[in-house]
């Protein structure tokens, strides 16, 4: 059974900027903890069919993650698959809201036997939420000092 995490938060800023750092693929490892460098396959950088392979670290757990965007709603929604060794899906949603940007993060990762199979993802689930949870407040604090 597979890791499925969903977190969100709410962003002081207008969607169009938010998504402007989204959108950013190459710049995902200034903010997110877990990811050390993201490192494109080919020439494009943004919409379906972007591949990318980022250098994960999780403490002393280092892995290629490599992804394909499958889903690119201009604005709106980023969603990749991931068809490395971890497997599977995730997505950001953003939403205007009032006063600001909802930003949904969902995942649903599959782990291979050597990293524990369905007892890794059991095992995984707290760990990454708690990850990604702070890549999502350093991804507001980024988006909201901005000025924009």
């Amino acid at each position: 059974m597979p890791a499925r995490i969903e977190l969100s938060i709410f962003i002081a800023a207008r969607s169009e900027k938010v998504w402007e750092e989204l959108a950013d693929l190459g710049s995902h490892p200034e903010w997110m903890d877990d990811a050390a460098t993201v490192k494109f396959i080919g020439e494009q950088r943004t919409g379906i069919g972007t591949r990318i392979v980022a250098a994960t670290r999780v403490g002393p757990l280092r892995a290629e993650d490599v992804m394909e965007v499958v889903e690119w709603s201009e604005g709106r929604v980023i969603g990749v698959e991931h068809v490395g060794s971890v497997h599977g899906t995730g997505r950001f949603e953003i939403s205007a809201v009032s006063r600001g940007t909802e930003v949904r993060w969902i995942e649903s990762l599959g782990f291979p036997w050597w990293l524990g199979g369905p007892i890794g993802a059991w095992v995984a689930r707290p760990i990454l939420s708690r990850i990604w949870r702070g890549n999502l407040e350093r991804l507001k604090r980024r988006v909201e000092l901005s000025g924009h």
